[in-house]
């Protein structure tokens, strides 16, 4: 569906969800003083971010809150990560996840607990915000845990509980299985995340059954040429004007290429080269950002890039041991396939736990998400993230949805008060349901 389709559907459930807020959504598995408390919770780790593989305080603070559930865990796993076992009885192994890195990004919010971290980054100074949820993932994580550990009677099997380093980044999942997650703990039968939502009320929550995020690739180009005085280009391989049109070569791949049912993105971001008017440079360096679904896929769209730059190069005359050199960074994040029957499983359940209305089937985004490593295994697990909402209804309602801060904003500010009992008694009761085979 287009945007103008999804925005409507939003606009009634935050509605229907604002006669609704806390008399079914905190009426199970929270309490005011949990509520309280995990509030609390949330606001330090937003005030206190850390960057990718940088969450050593995090870390801590998450160990120290694990200890007073009565919970044993291992750190550091894959960087400053953590990870343990909730057991109870015999059931199936379930993998429950959340990511503890922030942004680097100065806060607008104007919220009292706003962050005021300031760190160096490549050498140069920027603020750090929780703009992607992973604090309120975190808070919600413990809360969590936190039930399930204390209302036994409810579910059984093993819950498989990780924190991980640099989602961001793409290398904390990454990390905690190079680091043997699934050696030192029970291989899990499923795995399940929330992922927080900018654009659903804080009254519902958003499933995509199959592809549900995209591969991401970040991809380097050095276009080489051979420099001279910019008063005579003739006697100079000018590498800006074909890096210039390998730009321009290189949009023909998703609108030419590829099937327009196989969503793909393409992005030159940044363009590095030369120095002043007069002369021309022996190189240009472009930075890609590149979005698929599925491994063949992708594989199709980095060889058309090389492709593309090499010929568009060939015929600038640039000789072949001054080919376009393509570079795949190591920074790759895999898909995100949310197994389609557990999806529906899913829904289901909460259907009828929360009502249709503020169960919404969601589009496939081109963003990443790392937590797709948990389940490209072999043979795979199965595996959901689920959307969590976290805008006012009353403001949802209210503004166009366009107006709303994003993920990744340095306004986006969740509205925890809802969202932090929502995503407790959704997961709790998803788990309750799966392990005790009532559905």
């Amino acid at each position: 569906m287009d945007h103008q389709q999804f925005v409507m559907p939003l606009r009634l459930i935050a509605l229907i969800g604002s006669c609704l807020v806390l008399q079914g959504v905190s009426a199970q598995s929270i309490t005011p003083d949990d509520l309280t408390h995990l509030t609390g919770v949330y606001r330090h780790l937003h005030a206190h971010p850390e960057l990718s593989m940088q969450e050593v305080a995090t870390s801590s603070y998450l160990t120290a809150e694990l200890d007073k559930i009565g919970l044993t865990w291992r750190h550091p796993i894959g960087g400053h990560g953590i990870a343990g076992l909730l057991e109870n009885g015999d059931g199936p192994t379930i993998l429950l996840r959340t990511d503890m890195d922030a942004l680097p990004l100065v806060e607008k919010t104007g919220a009292p607990y706003a962050s005021n971290v300031m760190v160096e980054k490549d050498g140069t100074p920027t603020g750090v915000m929780h703009a992607c949820g992973h604090d309120l993932h975190m808070t919600v994580w413990l809360g969590t845990l936190g039930y399930l550990a204390t209302h036994r009677h409810t579910w059984k099997g093993r819950i498989l509980f990780v924190a991980q380093s640099a989602e961001e980044t793409g290398q904390g999942a990454k990390r905690m299985l190079d680091d043997g997650l699934y050696d030192l703990f029970p291989r899990p039968d499923l795995a399940l995340a929330w992922h927080t939502s900018a654009d659903l009320p804080s009254t519902a929550v958003g499933i995509c059954p199959g592809w549900a995020m995209a591969n991401v690739d970040m991809l380097s180009i050095l276009v080489r040429g051979v420099g001279g005085h910019g008063a005579s280009p003739h006697l100079a391989i000018d590498p800006v004007v074909t890096a210039a049109k390998i730009v321009v070569d290189l949009q023909t791949i998703v609108s030419r290429e590829s099937s327009p049912f196989d969503p793909a993105v393409v992005t030159v971001g940044a363009i590095h080269g030369g120095t002043v008017g007069n002369i021309i440079p022996d190189e240009v360096r472009l930075e890609l950002t590149v979005r698929s679904f599925g491994d063949e896929q992708r594989a199709s769209l980095i060889q058309a890039i090389e492709r593309t730059c090499w010929g568009t190069a060939i015929a600038a005359g640039i000789p072949d041991t001054l080919l376009p050199v393509v570079t795949v960074r190591d920074m790759f994040t895999p898909a995100l396939y949310n197994d389609p029957e557990l999806s529906r499983t899913a829904r289901g359940i909460l259907e009828e736990l929360l009502g249709k209305e503020q169960v919404v089937e969601i589009a496939p985004q081109t963003i990443g998400e790392d937590f797709s490593r948990y389940g490209r295994q072999d043979p795979a697990i199965p595996s959901l993230m689920m959307r969590l909402g976290t805008v006012d209804p009353a403001v949802l309602a209210s503004t166009p949805t366009t107006a709303l801060p994003g993920l990744h904003s340095p306004y986006y500010l969740p509205d925890v008060e809802r969202a932090i009992p929502l995503g407790i008694r959704a997961m709790t009761h998803l788990i309750n349901r799966i392990t005790t085979d009532d559905h």
